[in-house]
This record gives C-alpha cells, structure tokens and sequence, in this order.
C-alpha cells in the first residue's frame, strides 16, 4: 500500500489521473484476497498487483476504459476455466475500480495521511466506495456490504534480529521486499549502524544482557536470533523467553543448541518455553550461503505470519498464480 499511494500522490502532483483497483471480495481459488489493490494510469500498471495472470490483465484493460470515460465501476472477475478469462484458479473476484481525477484534493490529503499513518505505524482503517472520496478511520473493522469496503492500513509486522553479521546483511533486504518491519541489534558498534543496515527501520547498538535498555519489545514481534556466539545467544533466548512474542527462531547447530538449552534450563526457563524456539530456524532448503539461509528464514516467517493473520481472521488465501 505504501508504494501505491506514494505513486498515487506522485501522479496527482503532477496533474495525471489515476484508477486504484481493490479487491473487495475473493470467492474460491483466487491469487490474492480481499484488500489487495494495484493502480494503475495511462502508461498502464504503476504499483501493486492483483494477482497477476488474466484476471489483472483484464482489470487493466478496464481501468485504461474508466480513465477516458471518467468513472468508477465495480466488476467481477471469474477465474474459471472455459470463462471469460481462461483461468484455472476457480475462483472469482470482485474488484472496485475508483477513478481518481488530479484535481480531486480529498484524494491528494487522503493519500498524504495514508503515508503518514504508515511511515508512524499508527494504522487505521480505510473506507473506499466507488464514486467517493476515501474515508479515513481509527477504529473500524474489516468488511465488505456490497457497496462500501473497509480494510485495514497494513503497518506491518516486525522482525527483531539480534547480531549484525554477514547472514543479517542478507536477510534484512529480504524480508523488507516481503513487507516485514525490520530491527537490528548488536552489541558491536561496527555491526549495528544506520549505514550497514540502510533497509532496516530501527539499529540498536546495545548489552545483550539488557535488551530492555536499548530496544522495547512487543507480542507482536517475530525475533530471530543470530548472535557472534554461544553467551550471547543464551543472553537473549533468556530474556525473550520470559515474555509473550510472536516468533522466536535461533540459528546454530545441534550442539550449540543443546548447550543453550542446558544453560537456560538452570537458569529456570521451563521446557514448555523453551519448546517455543523454532531451531534450527528456516525453511528446510539446505540453505548454505547467506543469501539461501536469508530466503530460508523469509520462507518460515512468511508462512508464521500467515498463520496468525489467519487465526485472526484478517486474510483470505488462495491460489498464488505467482509461485
């Protein structure tokens, strides 16, 4: 979403008219559900996408047909085989077609909240109906009445890596093309600036022994744990597992693993905790390098997030064309 609206605000400020495409309702076997949104001007695609295949080309060829004729539509799109689209997905969308003229200045201060919102984390919601000037809310929920949708601002889950090696080089842009919020924290100044990790939102240069003291942790957040050694990881397993958090994965081998887990036993970290660790953490690719364990470790917090957003009722899944 944040692309799209700084593409959005982008074409605006230059005088260009523009249609946002949203899904507003996913049936079946469908590449992406109910939220996901591409814009699109008169060069065509600009940002997002819909799902890619048929069914955005199609919406494509229709957002080319409202930019000339001026007007909003609201259209099903039929992923069938033998339909109008060819597709095998089965499935179907709904799909909002908004057009948005340049001189529309609700549109402009709509977009510049939406960035606003997203760049501070404070979220919200966002009402869109065809013909209509968006809605901005801060308590809402999610829904669809066949005329209005309501969709949340997607800040964006956090990943908190603790140690700044070569592997966190790789990882950190890695999980930032997939949407993930990403932290850095080192206790070696060298590994924990601004300038090495240019793609992360917070570096913290800190004791692994106080977490506290240089980084807040939430529920919400996923941690991974990469530190230069075997201290420093019982250090931070110690103090994650005595809170509520999303994830926790660790990086090591069996027999550093077995050594963590003796000390933190007689530290007085129970079995059901420590039983929380995903070690050895990542997708089982046999990953080597450290771009394979990066795309390993994405692979794993990707399907850990889509669990969640499930269980929370706050994603429809389908048939990812794109895979």
């Amino acid at each position: 979403m944040r692309v799209i609206f700084e593409n959005l605000l982008a074409l605006l400020d230059r005088g260009e008219d523009a249609v946002l495409v949203t899904v507003v309702s996913a049936q079946g076997s469908t590449p992406r559900g109910t939220g996901s949104q591409l814009l699109a001007g008169r060069d065509g695609l600009l940002a997002g996408t819909i799902g890619g295949g048929p069914g955005e080309a199609q919406a494509l060829r229709l957002a080319a047909s409202l930019l000339n004729e001026r007007r909003s539509a609201l259209r099903r799109l039929e992923l069938r085989h033998g339909g109008e689209l060819d597709s095998v997905c089965g499935g179907e969308q709904t799909v909002l077609l908004q057009f948005i003229s340049h001189d529309r200045e609700a549109w402009r201060t709509a977009a510049r909240e939406v960035l606003e919102r997203l760049e501070t984390r404070r979220g919200g919601w966002m009402a869109l109906e065809a013909g209509a000037d968006p809605v901005l809310l801060d308590q809402a929920k999610s829904a669809w009445d066949g005329k209005r949708l309501i969709l949340p601002l997607p800040v964006g889950e956090r990943v908190v890596i603790f140690g700044g090696g070569h592997c966190a080089l790789a990882l950190v842009p890695v999980l930032r093309s997939v949407g993930f919020r990403v932290a850095v924290f080192d206790d070696r100044p060298a590994f924990a600036s601004a300038e090495r990790f240019p793609e992360a939102e917070t570096v913290v240069c800190g004791s692994y022994a106080d977490i506290a003291a240089g980084l807040e942790l939430t529920a919400e957040d996923c941690a991974v744990v990469m530190t230069s050694g075997h201290r420093h990881d019982f250090e931070v397993e110690e103090q994650l597992l005595r809170r509520p958090l999303a994830y926790i994965g660790v990086m090591g081998s069996r027999t550093k693993t077995a050594y963590v887990n003796g000390k933190l036993r007689e530290a007085g970290i129970s079995e059901e905790a420590i039983r929380r660790v995903r070690t050895p953490i990542g997708t089982a690719i046999k990953a080597v390098t450290p771009e394979e364990i990066a795309v390993s470790i994405t692979g794993e917090l990707i399907y850990e997030r889509a669990l969640r957003r499930e269980d929370s009722g706050a994603a429809e899944h389908g048939c990812p064309s794109h895979l």
